[in-house]
């Protein structure tokens, strides 16, 4: 198999700190947490930028900060949302992606609809069309996130129309209510629907993150874990930090006998560019 990638979730967009006060919102926690993650053994940073308030932030200020203090201190592989799910009413959808200027290696790519909750996340082909372009226009790979199997189908049509590459990366979501259900068996289904020349990894929520991490594993497939997705160590205890919860998938795929991939293991894997160079810039130095 080859070497487990792991993706660090390490915010989200939606989830307080009232339910964990580890959660973190400002560029220079966003950026510890990364870092943090990187030396426990996660080469992917998935990121959504926020404000001191902790709610979502389109500030284009705001992701340049947070990618300049990552790349000062490491060369781990970012990964930015581009989600419009929290983005305020009114507002250019193009907002939802305005960091794409800074060639982030990867970024989130929703092609499909699903009920979020309560929550409708509408994702049209139209939009799909307009980031699809918009992510190759800057050199960016785009994950691509499922909700169930029909996202799938739109990706293949995408794909046959131009708008996506050879290779393609899958990020199951499963756990949502409205979408997947987070069992092996859908896991399974999933991987089943891919093209070939695929990657994917297996995104569980709440409770279901650890079980998924571990399927993943075993699967051959690559992981993600974080407190963008899952606030809880174990039933009743909150995680400490991102980095406990790298740690934890990194002793786990060592106790199933896979090895743990690097920063640019991860890259060549995935089919990226060489590593970043850390370097100092005017907002790390602050």
């Amino acid at each position: 198999m080859e070497n487990l990638i792991i993706t660090a979730a390490v915010n989200g967009g939606i989830t307080p700190r009232s339910k964990n006060p580890a959660v973190p919102h400002t560029p220079k926690e966003i950026a510890d947490a990364v870092v943090q993650c990187s030396l426990a053994g996660a080469s992917v940073a998935h990121i959504h930028a926020r404000d001191e308030a902790g709610m979502p932030s389109y500030d284009s200020n705001v992701w340049r900060e947070i990618i300049e203090r990552v790349r000062e201190r490491s060369n781990i592989i970012l990964n930015l949302s581009t989600s419009g799910l929290n983005l305020p009413q009114g507002f250019p959808e193009e907002e939802a992606w305005n960091h794409l200027q800074y060639s982030p290696e990867i970024a989130s790519f929703n092609c499909g609809s699903v009920n979020h909750g309560d929550k409708p996340f509408i994702n049209s082909p139209a939009l799909a069309r307009k980031l699809a372009l918009a992510i190759k226009q800057h050199n960016v790979t785009p994950e691509i996130e499922i909700y169930h199997s029909g996202v799938i189908n739109e990706a293949i049509t995408l794909q046959k129309q131009g708008y996506l590459g050879s290779k393609l990366v899958f990020a199951f979501a499963m756990g949502i209510h409205g979408g997947v259900s987070p069992t092996c068996k859908d896991l399974l289904y999933l991987v089943d629907c891919l093209p070939e020349n695929s990657i994917w990894s297996a995104i569980g929520i709440g409770q279901a993150q650890l079980p998924l991490n571990t399927y993943s594993i075993l699967l051959g497939g690559h992981v993600r874990t974080g407190l963008e997705d899952n606030i809880y160590y174990r039933k009743g205890e909150l995680a400490s930090s991102n980095a406990q919860l790298v740690d934890r998938i990194v002793r786990l795929s060592h106790e199933l006998g896979r090895e743990v991939a690097t920063a640019d293991e991860a890259r060549n894997i995935l089919g990226l560019s060489q590593a970043f160079k850390p370097e100092k810039t005017a907002a790390t130095a602050m």
